[in-house]
């Protein structure tokens, strides 16, 4: 046993070593992705942008984000993991470095559309090649680990914010030196590029066969963790007049989301998913009225700490539903459909919470998002057991994760020790131009099937 032990470390180890350019190429890429992410909304404010107009730019990243989850495998396909990543890095930096110098409008919303899109591709190569260079008994572990460096990276992003403030300038500055940084372990690598990543395969009716509160949930989640990160900074600048404040306020959430992954795995390993999301959805709403009332800072960020680690969760505990009704091989189609309905709902929801501050004020935010969140936690409590619903004992493994961090789901079968090997570069090059011919961007839909679950 203790040989065997020793093993299972070593295994660890090594995996480490092959990916540790990876990892630290995650962890620049998301200090400044955390740090965009907040200060684009209140560099909009700055400008003198409209709320509207910043739910708009919001609702747009979100569309970049959904877009670029359809069109990076094709670009992988063509020139690599390195080069797609080395380009879609130089087109993020050029393109943020673009808002610099514009004073908002419709270059700005087509900017954050860019920018989306190259955030979701440079995810999709960084967890395509990690999951492929770990090894299969490390994988739980390893993901693990990534998702740490994932969530500590995008609060240090929030804590490198506040020394920006001496030149509006030094924001753009420092998130393209941690982007440009990100670009310089991926180059440098000798580890061998992986094949090429499968097309995306999505089918919303499918979803929802399968799992009416999958379904339910990967669309709540993005409505209201995308409402958070379009709209958040914007309400609580307006609420505190504090800038100093809104990274912290962010970071809570971050925090509370990153510290609530392992107690929620637990409890949805063992009690219905439908429960644990109708729960959390429950969650959600009660904090989110405690943050349309809280005016103190320290309230505000316990606040936004108990709503992070309510709505953080919600995508991973989707995602696990919608494996427990999924056969094997169509695992990877579903997880796509959870990611880019995901997409839609943060995009969504950015545009119409943001109509909502601009017709009834600010303090309504939190409020409408509660609303959405008890809509989505009664939606849930009333699915009944399908025929098939998973006993508890029979319920996929729980793998962390949130929708910042999407993109890994489409690699990983939580009901396997095994990363999905469906696809090779082969498979890819004779297979995707059939299926773009007959589907168009990839869509499959099986009308024949018949709905198995709840």
């Amino acid at each position: 046993m203790r040989v065997s032990f020793l093993h299972f470390e070593i295994t660890i180890m090594g995996s480490l070593r092959s990916v540790s350019s990876l990892l630290l190429t995650t962890a620049f890429l998301l200090a400044g992705h955390g740090l965009h992410m907040t200060f684009l909304p209140l560099r909009a404010v700055e400008l003198g942008m409209s709320t509207l107009l910043v739910g708009l730019s919001g609702s747009a990243y979100f569309a970049g984000f959904l877009t670029g989850a359809l069109m990076t495998p094709r670009i992988i396909a063509n020139v690599g993991h390195i080069r797609s990543f080395t380009a879609l890095m130089a087109t993020f930096i050029c393109s943020f470095l673009v808002l610099s110098l514009c004073d908002g409008g419709v270059l700005w919303i087509v900017v954050r559309f860019v920018l989306g899109t190259a955030m979701c591709g440079a995810y999709t190569v960084i967890e395509s090649w990690l999951t492929e260079q770990t090894d299969p008994k490390a994988h739980g572990r390893v993901l693990s680990i990534y998702t740490v460096i994932v969530l500590a990276s995008m609060a240090l992003g929030q804590y490198l914010l506040n020394l920006t403030d001496s030149n509006p300038l030094h924001p753009f500055i420092l998130v393209s030196l941690m982007v440009g940084l990100a670009i310089i372990p991926v180059s440098l690598t000798r580890s061998p590029a992986p094949a090429p990543v499968p097309a995306t395969r999505f089918s919303f009716s499918k979803l929802y066969r399968r799992s009416h509160t999958a379904f339910a949930g990967a669309l709540g989640s993005g409505l209201i963790m995308g409402s958070f990160w379009s709209l958040g900074a914007v309400y609580v600048l307006a609420l505190t007049g504090d800038p100093s404040f809104v990274p912290w306020f962010i970071a809570a959430n971050i925090i509370g989301g990153a510290l609530a992954q392992y107690p929620i795995g637990v409890a949805s390993d063992r009690i219905d998913r439908r429960y644990v999301l109708t729960f959390l959805c429950v969650a959600c709403c009660g904090t989110a009225l405690a943050l349309s009332q809280a005016t103190e800072q320290s309230t505000l960020l316990w606040c936004s700490a108990a709503f992070g680690a309510a709505g953080n969760s919600l995508y991973a505990v989707s995602l696990a539903k919608a494996a427990d009704n999924s056969k094997r091989d169509e695992f990877v189609m579903l997880g796509s459909s959870a990611l880019l309905l995901n997409a839609l709902g943060a995009s969504a929801g950015a545009l119409f919470f943001g109509f909502a501050i601009r017709w009834l004020g600010n303090e309504s935010l939190f409020i409408a998002v509660a609303l959405a969140s008890l809509l989505f936690g009664v939606f849930t409590s009333l699915q009944p057991r399908g025929k098939t619903a998973v006993a508890t004992d029979a319920q996929s493994e729980f793998v962390g994760t949130t929708s910042a961090m999407a993109p890994i789901a489409l690699q990983q079968d939580p009901r396997s020790n095994e990363p999905s090997t469906d696809a090779t570069a082969e498979d890819y090059v004779s297979k995707n131009t059939e299926q773009n011919s007959t589907s168009g961007c990839g869509m499959t839909l099986d009308s024949s099937e018949k709905m198995t679950a709840w």
